[in-house]
């Protein structure tokens, strides 16, 4: 039996290291705004980072060593996105952005020679970014409402349609588009497939960009509005088979929702260490904020559910690296993608509360932290929907009892424990009587 909670010593110096690394050189990086995310700016600031990541043997650890990551498996990657979590650069900088990362699994999985050396090794080295096209304004993310159509043309597709909150859209090379290609399958998780369209693609017209949170101009975000004007693409646009879109976007998904779940722990982390940092440091005119039993009760609940979060997700990494299978874990990644919003929103808000008037301004992270749990719970599929599926997950281990009174009413389990141990209750009955029998012999 093997039970350990210790992370092994040659581990934990890499996570020492990525701990200084971010602490020095990430983090600071933040603060200089749209200076490090234009094409010179990431030259200037961000590629010699990413350098540093790769000599220390951290880049895209996501993935095996075939694909030029490190095979280090989901648990210890969950222990360096805890510490990656805390900072938006980070998962760049080590070459784990989401969606690349997702992208790159799924054409390295269905992808044909030619679609990886155009589109999988530029992801992986981080030259080029990609977009993930799938959400419509209609019909959000269900698959069963999709409106986009991919027509073929002879030796092409023509495709036709609008797709909603394509992240990172403006600045890629690549979409990963879903589309419907086989509206009369009998299966409708068979009438959708997925293509590769390069974003330059005449007909690809980016209507408008999309924010997520308050404030800002419109138009400004990362997150496309796409409309596909008759875009015609080769037949080997197509990325696996045809109708098969549903199931390649598990394997992509179900990744997708594990790493959320473990970079939303550092998050958490993060907004704990600022609720505590301004507990021990504030005073008010009874003293200081840590001595409030209220704010206690505060520090402890937010504790309590960040321990037990991130407990789950690690158990979680561990049973995906036991079964080398997502859909052997279906239960548990849903339940970590369901516990996620919460407890990021209820630390968030209580270390914001905690900060006053300065905690809901944008001179703090909390409004942006408070925005980005909402955010986990709509990303990869809606809080409503993974509920649905841990719950017929664990249903699976029970069966009906149609009888009128189920199998465990009390004056039924007791009636069967009765005939269970009628010859015991029975030799016990006999000893009493002759107990009596003796203390009345005694009396006389």
């Amino acid at each position: 039996m093997a039970w350990d909670f210790e992370t092994d010593p040659e581990f934990q110096k890499k996570l020492d290291w990525i701990e200084d690394f971010m602490r020095e050189e990430v983090e600071p990086l933040s603060h200089l705004g749209m200076a490090v995310h234009g094409p010179l700016g990431r030259e200037k600031f961000i590629k010699p980072l990413q350098q540093k990541v790769k000599d220390q043997g951290l880049w895209a650890c996501h993935l095996g060593p075939e694909l030029g990551g490190q095979g280090f498996g989901q648990l210890k990657l969950g222990l360096m996105n805890e510490k990656l979590g805390r900072n938006g650069l980070a998962p760049t900088v080590f070459g784990c952005q989401a969606p690349d990362t997702g992208n790159a699994e799924i054409i390295a999985h269905y992808g044909t020679e030619k679609q990886k050396e155009q589109y999988l090794w530029p992801l992986l080295n981080g030259d080029i970014r990609s977009a993930f096209s799938m959400s419509e304004p209609t019909g959000g993310s269900d698959p069963l409402t999709f409106k986009t159509r991919a027509v073929l043309d002879g030796n092409e597709w023509v495709i036709n349609g609008e797709k909603w909150f394509s992240t990172n859209a403006r600045y890629s090379k690549v979409l990963v588009l879903y589309a419907i290609t086989d509206p009369d399958a009998k299966d409708p998780y068979r009438r959708t497939s997925i293509f590769l369209v390069p974003t330059d693609t005449p007909g690809v017209e980016i209507i408008r960009n999309v924010a997520v949170g308050g404030g800002g101009e419109i138009g400004g975000g990362t997150e496309g509005y796409i409309r596909y004007n008759n875009v015609r693409v080769p037949y080997d646009a197509l990325l696996g088979d045809r109708g098969a879109a549903f199931v390649i976007a598990q394997v992509r998904l179900g990744g997708g929702r594990v790493h959320h779940a473990m970079r939303t722990v550092g998050s958490c982390k993060h907004a704990l260490d600022l609720m505590c940092q301004r507990a021990a440091s504030r005073n008010t005119r009874d003293g200081k904020l840590a001595d409030l039993q209220m704010v206690q009760a505060d520090i402890a609940d937010s504790w309590i559910a960040l321990e037990s979060f991130r407990l789950l997700v690690l158990r979680t990494a561990w049973l995906i690296d036991k079964h080398k299978d997502y859909n052997l874990v279906r239960k548990d990644i849903a339940a970590i993608k369901v516990m996620m919003p919460k407890v990021y929103n209820d630390i968030a808000t209580k270390a914001a509360h905690l900060h006053g008037a300065l905690g809901v301004s944008n001179e703090m992270p909390f409004m942006h932290m408070v925005t980005s749990s909402l955010v986990m719970g709509i990303a990869d599929g809606p809080t409503e929907v993974h509920k649905v599926t841990l719950a017929k997950q664990v249903m699976k281990d029970y069966q009906p009892d149609n009888d009128l009174f189920p199998k465990y009413h009390i004056p039924r389990l007791r009636e069967e424990a009765h005939e269970k141990y009628a010859d015991e209750l029975s030799d016990l009955k006999k000893d009493y009587e002759k107990l009596r029998g003796a203390r009345e012999t005694e009396k006389a």
